[in-house]
């Protein structure tokens, strides 16, 4: 289980823009809950996703996994056991590495590193039977560079570069925004069937308010550091896009968006 107590997070303490986002913020997440976090700029979505991942610290309270404090922990300790993909394809492979020395550098992750080949050419098959279920056609591709790839490509890579090693949190930051809407329906299928394959806990943010509605098992709306809306097992099975639309436009002409 992960858990949130008590939060406190100010950003830039001291100065005219100083701005206490989270005030006492808490929230718990079982295992193998798949999460749909939206909310409007400025709501606390990504800054929620940086603390979890240790991006950033909070200022005060804790933060918890299977009763482990790891409030203090440094992101690069955290992110052995936590996958997370950006908005930016770009940001989850090495442009100028191969598919195939991507794949060797996610699946030595969790291994110590000494002066042996970067690819094990033992495990060509393996990574050809992995990139074959994505559809993509990435399997016949070890060779090309992880540049050459289009946005959708790059986060199907990402993805299963992600779950390579065991993991215990995926972390979805907003990973269709980049991408066209044929492009994002396809990537959204294929993070649906990791997360179910695997039994993952999932935190997905995302704008489009229909993958909420469709995917995950909880639906969760932030607004100026606080969650707004909640919904849960079969209360979310049975939300409407049109109760999410409603939400969502008050808070927009509250703003004056």
């Amino acid at each position: 289980m992960l858990e949130l107590r008590n939060i406190r997070k100010v950003y830039n303490p001291g100065t005219v823009r100083e701005l206490c986002l989270f005030e006492g913020f808490s929230m718990n997440v079982p295992k193998g809950q798949f999460v749909s976090i939206v909310g409007s700029n400025g709501s606390g979505k990504t800054s929620l996703l940086n603390l979890l991942c240790g991006s950033i610290m909070p200022d005060a309270g804790q933060i918890l996994i299977s009763g482990r404090d790891i409030t203090r922990m440094p992101e690069h300790r955290r992110l052995s056991r936590i996958g997370r993909i950006h908005q930016n394809p770009a940001l989850g492979t090495c442009a100028g590495m191969t598919i195939l020395e991507n794949l060797s550098l996610a699946d030595n992750k969790q291994k110590k590193m000494n002066l042996l080949p970067g690819t094990d050419k033992r495990q060509l098959q393996r990574y050809r039977d992995i990139l074959s279920q994505l559809g993509l056609g990435l399997e016949n591709m070890l060779s090309a560079k992880a540049g050459s790839l289009s946005g959708g490509q790059r986060q199907a890579l990402a993805m299963t570069m992600s779950v390579m090693t065991p993991i215990d949190f995926l972390i979805l930051d907003e990973h269709t925004a980049a991408l066209d809407p044929k492009t994002s329906d396809t990537i959204m299928a294929l993070t649906d069937r990791v997360v179910r394959e695997r039994g993952l806990t999932a935190l997905m943010v995302t704008h489009n308010l229909r993958y909420a509605v469709t995917y995950g098992d909880r639906l969760m709306m932030m607004h100026q550091g606080s969650v707004v809306m909640d919904k849960q097992g079969e209360e979310k099975r049975d939300t409407r896009l049109e109760d999410v639309l409603s939400v969502f436009t008050e808070i927009s002409i509250e703003l004056g968006n």
